[in-house]
């Protein structure tokens, strides 16, 4: 399944708007079976209400309508700042977590997903879709601290392309990373 992400909340002025997401583009995000899952509980509880709030675009649109998942109790668009005063914070004091402010905000959520699906093998490129970045170059500036180190990977695409002439289990004695092979020399293995 994938989300489509078309438009997104923002609060100006005292006034909540639609306007396209982030750097004006929209993307499609894939979604896992887990999330599904809690979002139809969720839905099965609290329906998604129909809210028409004025476009923040120079488009000549005027508003837009869209069904909305979260909403105050008055069925009311929610600002970021009340889901996080209502639903973040308290759920990191109810976890017994200290929340530090400008750390543990909901765009925590978007690092959490960039960092699990990096170190999950998602390309930089579809990440950087994902995000709705304007360059894979900020993703991977932005992220390339967490991106697993692959020598095991990047020794097993070797073997892919040079296959080795010995027993596999006899090269796995050797430390890649060492100066000098650990295990038995090459006339060893030879005889």
């Amino acid at each position: 399944m994938v989300y489509e992400c078309t438009r997104q909340l923002v609060y100006r002025n005292g006034i909540l708007y639609f306007k396209l997401p982030k750097g004006h583009k929209t993307r499609s995000v894939p979604i896992g079976d887990g999330v599904l899952q809690s979002i139809d509980e969720y839905l099965g509880q609290y329906p998604a209400v129909k809210i028409t709030l004025p476009w923040a675009e120079r488009d000549n649109q005027k508003t837009e309508t869209a069904r909305l998942l979260l909403t105050t109790e008055r069925n009311g668009a929610w600002r970021a700042s009340m889901f996080g005063d209502d639903v973040w914070r308290p759920a990191f004091a109810a976890a017994g977590l200290n929340y530090v402010d400008r750390k543990d905000g909901t765009q925590a959520m978007r690092h959490l997903f960039a960092s699990h699906t990096l170190s999950q093998g998602v390309s930089i490129k579809e990440l950087a879709d994902y995000l709705g970045h304007s360059s894979e170059a900020f993703t991977l500036r932005t992220y390339v601290h967490l991106m697993p180190t692959s020598h095991t990977r990047a020794r097993q695409a070797i073997n892919n392309l040079f296959h080795p002439r010995l027993d596999p289990a006899v090269s796995q004695d050797l430390d890649v990373n060492a100066a000098t092979p650990v295990g038995p020399t090459s006339a060893q293995r030879v005889a």
